[in-house]
């Protein structure tokens, strides 16, 4: 992969090898960012797992960096005054499925209520390639609106083991303070340990890094997290 010359002019100015403390490691990226928009910080966790091992939850970050999610919510008549009142910014049934079948997709997360997903299910082609399709997992299929979107509302994220074992999640801005995006990755990582597998073996947790949008990533010391 070919990169740029400031990503290459950024490589000069620290030890890519070096395995940093996360204090460190974060205040490292963020001086080695380089684009004229304020870039996101993302951590990359890569897991000890096996064929069929899957590891996903939902968290809510120490310290937030996004504006307010839009959410939407597939919800039959009767919950539509619930949804509204907690802070749903599009409700709706049968009438909003066809919407987004459509091709409608403004909104950032969607919820829905266990008796639509009959016919939520057949936006499975649509949400689930974006990764808004509701899931029980991540809270997002449940009569409980007001739960949900007050979760939602407060930043919770969804973090999720790819193909290669690898968990991609964004933990803070470049404007944070390092401690602010520290202390939003030891969360990551505190609550991806406690998901390890029963029959996981060996070490679960096998490297951490972090690295702003453009800039190279920095390897991050955990054994102690």
């Amino acid at each position: 992969m070919k990169h740029g010359k400031k990503y290459r002019e950024a490589l000069k100015k620290y030890d890519s090898a070096a395995v940093l403390d996360f204090k460190q490691a974060a205040e490292t990226v963020k001086s080695l960012a380089f684009a004229k928009f304020d870039e996101t910080v993302d951590v990359s966790i890569k897991l000890n797992l096996k064929k069929g091992q899957a590891v996903r939850d939902t968290l809510v970050l120490p310290y937030q960096f996004r504006g307010e999610k839009r959410v939407l919510v597939f919800c039959k008549a009767e919950k539509e005054g619930e949804a509204k009142d907690a802070g749903a910014a599009f409700v709706g049934g049968e009438e909003l499925v066809e919407k987004v079948k459509g091709g409608w997709l403004d909104f950032d997360v969607a919820v829905a209520t266990p008796d639509m997903m009959k016919e939520v299910g057949k936006l499975g082609m649509v949400l689930g390639r974006r990764g808004l399709m509701p899931n029980p997992k991540t809270g997002t299929v449940t009569f409980d609106l007001k739960g949900a979107l007050s979760e939602l509302k407060k930043g919770r994220v969804e973090f999720r083991a790819d193909k290669t074992g690898v968990i991609h999640l964004a933990v803070g801005k470049v404007s944070m303070d390092a401690d602010k995006i520290v202390e939003n990755a030891k969360a990551v990582i505190s609550e991806i340990k406690r998901k390890k597998p029963a029959d996981a073996k060996g070490d679960f947790v096998q490297s951490v890094s972090i690295a702003s949008t453009m800039g190279p990533g920095v390897w991050v010391s955990f054994t102690n997290e």
